[in-house]
């Protein structure tokens, strides 16, 4: 290995900027990554590799959305925020590395931003102090000059320090990840819960962030100590300006907590009328932008808005539905989750992800079409963990089957025990995967056979509701029904029991 801390000339990446042509330099730069790839795959680890290739900086083909053939007028009427991103890969694959940062392109382009250029440094860690090192950052800085952005997005969550070091050498705003996806959650936010939810995460990912500069951090009151001259109720030290927002902060923070509670207290109410009933609930989960409020729509025709964009639908919306043998069910549409979805967001949105945890089975959806469908299943498997909802039965529905590779709908059919593959836009699939709902929702334990009088109608009417109604048969003295029940309906209907098959 060699002992110099800096990289050479040869092993930096010099290519063309994204949307132009890369020249056979940047071709030679990528070959040597994939071949470094495999070598981290098989015999090599990240130690023994030269220290100038772990500190490089590599650009990942095919992210930039600049215009190319518009006008200076028209350019300045087009420009959005423009943004560079930037990646520090640690682990995996060159192929893990570049599906992360098209993600993080994806997310801010949902932003609303520009992305010029994305760039990715091989570090064993990143760095504490600027996330990609200070070297590093001095070249971001020159990239930042020669595209002309005016944002760099980073994809990780910083610590306050390396937001502040890397925007000290940068001179441009620093966005990290997680700050990038509550900026989409609070654009598409749509209900009084929801707003509440992502105000409350926002306001969490704030407070160690807030900063101030000059007066900002001055004194209030007093600060010249206990004989000081200021005059009378100036003495002591007084609270500064930042330790004044942080307490509105946190009083801002305790009554969202009491909001959100008060709202989740209606939608318990609702969930405990729906089990008294004995009403199955199946809740749609999955990665964001997989197709879960098209499957929603498909299955129910609930008309939730659709959208090509990530987490384009964030309340849950609960459906009625029936199973092809009658069953009535209910289908609730969840928030889509993210890898590496903010810890904030898990903890706001609790209230409402405990709609998968409290459902009788899920369904996952995942998007067959996708480079990479098992680091979506590993993702959303992560929350539905920390939600606690690992116990709940589940079914792998993998979505856009028509516009899947299928090798890749053979390999997750056969890695995945229970699943199903269907087209929510073509409607391929779905009688078979109804049968499959029907199967797997829990089903009344308590066979009967009761005469029920005629004035007792309201006990057939929750025989169909409630239960599975083998047969019914109207006879002079009532109806005599046989069907598959619960506890509860079973016991209200013992007394119509024949004392023959009591």
């Amino acid at each position: 290995m060699t002992s110099s801390s800096s990289p050479s000339k040869d092993t930096q990446a010099d290519s063309a900027p994204f949307g132009g042509a890369e020249s056979p330099r940047a071709d030679a730069l990528m070959e040597e990554d994939v071949a470094w790839s495999h070598e981290i795959d098989g015999e090599r680890d990240g130690d023994q590799l030269d220290r100038s290739e772990r500190a490089a900086l590599r650009r990942v083909a095919g992210l930039s959305t600049e215009l190319q053939d518009v006008t200076e007028v028209e350019y300045r009427q087009l420009r959005l925020e423009r943004v560079v991103l930037v990646g520090v890969w640690t682990s995996g694959t060159v192929t893990d590395a570049d599906n992360s940062m098209a993600e993080l392109a994806a997310l801010a382009e949902t932003a609303g931003a520009l992305v010029l250029d994305g760039l990715v440094q091989r570090r064993d860690k990143p760095d504490p102090a600027t996330y990609i090192g200070s070297g590093k950052a001095q070249e971001l800085r020159d990239i930042v000059l020669e595209t002309g952005a005016d944002t760099v997005v980073c994809d990780g969550e910083l610590s306050p320090g390396q937001l502040i070091h890397l925007e000290d050498v940068v001179k441009v705003k620093v966005v990290d990840r997680t700050a990038l996806i509550l900026d989409i959650f609070a654009q598409h936010a749509k209900s009084r819960e929801g707003k509440a939810q992502v105000a409350l995460a926002q306001m969490q990912y704030m407070m160690p962030r807030l900063r101030g500069w000059g007066q900002s951090l001055s004194r209030q009151m007093g600060g010249a100590g206990a004989g000081g001259g200021g005059g009378m109720a100036t003495r002591g030290p007084g609270e500064t300006k930042i330790e004044t927002d942080r307490r509105r902060i946190r009083e801002k923070m305790a009554k969202m907590r009491r909001e959100i509670a008060e709202m989740k207290t209606g939608r318990d109410i609702k969930r405990q009328e729906r089990k008294r009933n004995k009403v199955p609930s199946v809740a749609i989960a999955g990665y964001t932008n997989a197709g879960k409020s098209s499957l929603l729509n498909r299955l129910t025709g609930a008309g939730v808005l659709v959208e090509n964009s990530l987490f384009a639908t964030l309340d849950p919306t609960v459906r009625r539905a029936e199973t092809p043998s009658g069953r009535i069910y209910t289908l609730a549409d969840t928030v889509g989750f993210v890898r590496h979805l903010p810890h904030h967001l898990v903890e706001a949105f609790r209230s409402t992800m405990e709609e998968v945890g409290d459902s009788d089975l899920i369904l996952h959806v995942v998007d067959g079409s996708h480079p990479a469908p098992e680091e979506q299943l590993a993702a959303v498997r992560e929350v539905i963990r920390d939600v606690g909802a690992l116990d709940v039965p589940e079914i792998v529905v993998i979505n856009k089957a028509d516009a899947a590779d299928p090798l890749v709908l053979q390999r997750l059919l056969r890695v995945e025990r229970h699943a199903i593959a269907v087209s929510a836009r073509t409607g391929a699939g779905m009688e078979e995967l109804l049968a499959l709902i029907d199967s797997e929702l829990p089903r009344p334990k308590v066979e009967i056979e009761a005469l029920v009088p005629y004035t007792q109608g309201g006990l057939i009417s929750r025989a169909h509701a409630e239960g599975e109604v083998v047969s019914e048969e109207h006879l002079a003295e009532g109806t005599l029904l046989k069907a598959r029940v619960h506890e509860q309906l079973a016991a209200d209907l013992a007394p119509y029991v024949p004392a023959a098959t009591a």
